[in-house]
């Protein structure tokens, strides 16, 4: 690769979430919603699009707008956003894009010739005799569509399942015809609601929203986010219309469940919705999801982490780690910045975004300008955490501040582990840097720095000393 990849595998001033990764030639193309840095909904801008070679995880492109919050016909007045969408190749080759929008029950189908040109709204979804899905007496509401495309039939998995709400069972799959549009066998329920979950084996990780699919070999493989939100699960069949059986969490935008490094029920950042897709790239499966930033639910960012598949196809539950889409650790020499953190949390861990003043990844400035993020709301007990770095003869750690601090950093290998060095810092209006002596062991390890004193303060970026 030209450089490292790290998370988010974006720009930092970019918020893509809901990405749902496609190989299409040589490239790997992610379709998303577009948040807004410090917005107030969800997917308040225009679908972009982002691709990188399939040999080089680290340069991505941005290629423009690819559809735009007014080209719906429903939507010509703006006042409805584009929620998740995913794209399919249709029979014909051409690329169809699916969506909803957030104030209307049914699916919009966009068309390009090329993966990440200008899609052309095309039409929506509908019953042989033009009734749109949705709309029809007994239709539950349509949302996150995802599409996959099997010879002249496409199948359209859809829904969102809410507690409480007995008027929604499930996750739902519609088969289309070859327009692309028409349905073709109607639809049918393939994971069930939260409120219809028990005895089905999918009790505590049933299907809340987020809807995925991709095949591997002879399997369907269903990625939704569950009722915790954060978790994007999975469930497994052969056939893509039923017989879906529950497989397990696939990854944690909090990283809960994880037990390695820390307890099970311990998040290591906070988390909240969750929505992503599985994808092959050269050989080695990804799960792209996203993170949350800023404090609040409507600033997300992608990430991804590889996953493996045992022998009988199940998917052990991924790490979230700084180094994601990498293939390795990254090298500790030279300065990375502080946005890259995966583990963020101080004295009271949260498991859901929203507390005001708990430490968190944002940016100056507004939404679309070019600058880095950084860490705020330092005080005494933030634990940030990094991971991993192959180290190798790492003598001293640099860190640039700001803000009313005035205490020290200590540097560790594990958040509850040795002081390895403590890095003092004080009041500084201004990025300022500051260094220690701490001697790491050579090996692969995650990078903390536990803060004690006052503030808040800010974190740009940290350096390694070799």
């Amino acid at each position: 690769m030209k450089k490292q990849a790290f998370n988010p595998y974006l720009p930092s001033w970019e918020y893509i979430p809901d990405g749902e990764p496609h190989v299409y030639g040589d490239r790997v193309y992610v379709y998303g919603s577009h948040d807004h840095f410090n917005g107030w909904v969800f997917c308040q801008g225009d679908y972009m699009g982002w691709s990188a070679p399939v040999d080089d995880l680290s340069d991505w492109r941005c290629e423009g707008v690819i559809y735009g919050r007014t080209d719906d016909p429903l939507n010509a007045d703006g006042r409805a956003c584009l929620y998740a969408p995913d794209v399919t190749q249709g029979p014909d080759g051409r690329y169809y894009l699916y969506y909803a929008l957030d104030k209307f029950p049914v699916i919009s189908v966009a068309v390009c010739d090329s993966p990440a040109g200008r899609y052309q709204f095309l039409g929506y979804v509908h019953y042989k005799d033009g009734t749109r899905l949705g709309e029809k007496p007994g239709d539950e509401p349509q949302f996150d569509p995802a599409v996959i495309t099997e010879g002249d039939k496409t199948y359209l998995y859809t829904g969102f399942c809410g507690r409480g709400d007995k008027s929604r069972h499930g996750a739902m799959c519609t088969v289309l015809e070859s327009d692309m549009l028409t349905i073709a066998e109607v639809p049918v329920f393939v994971v069930p609601g939260v409120e219809y979950a028990e005895g089905t084996g999918f009790e505590g990780h049933a299907f809340f929203e987020a809807s995925s699919i991709r095949k591997r070999g002879n399997k369907y493989y269903f990625v939704y986010s569950s009722t915790p939100m954060h978790e994007l699960c999975y469930a497994v069949s052969d056939k893509p219309t039923d017989g879906f059986t529950y497989g397990g969490v696939v990854v944690s935008n909090a990283d809960l469940h994880i037990d390695t490094y820390k307890p099970a029920d311990m998040p290591a950042v906070s988390g909240s919705n969750n929505h992503g897709g599985l994808v092959e790239i050269r050989g080695q499966w990804y799960i792209f999801y996203h993170r949350h930033t800023n404090n609040h639910w409507f600033s997300r960012q992608g990430c991804a982490e590889p996953v493996f598949f045992t022998e009988d196809g199940h998917i052990p539950q991924a790490e979230i780690t700084s180094c994601g889409l990498n293939g390795g650790p990254l090298k500790a020499e030279g300065t990375y910045p502080a946005y890259i953190a995966c583990h963020l949390f101080g004295k009271e861990r949260q498991l859901i975004v929203g507390k005001a003043d708990a430490p968190c990844i944002t940016q100056d400035g507004k939404d679309g300008d070019k600058v880095d993020g950084h860490i705020r709301n330092i005080v005494d007990g933030t634990t940030i955490g990094f991971k991993y770095f192959d180290c190798r003869g790492v003598k001293g750690l640099r860190i640039q501040t700001r803000g009313y601090m005035k205490g020290v950093f200590e540097v560790r290998t594990a958040w509850n582990g040795e002081t390895l060095g403590e890095i003092a810092v004080g009041y500084d209006n201004v990025w300022t840097e500051y260094r220690c002596d701490a001697a790491i062991p050579d090996g692969v390890h995650s990078i903390y720095l536990v803060y004690h004193g006052w503030g808040p303060g800010a974190l740009k970026c940290i350096t390694f000393e070799v």
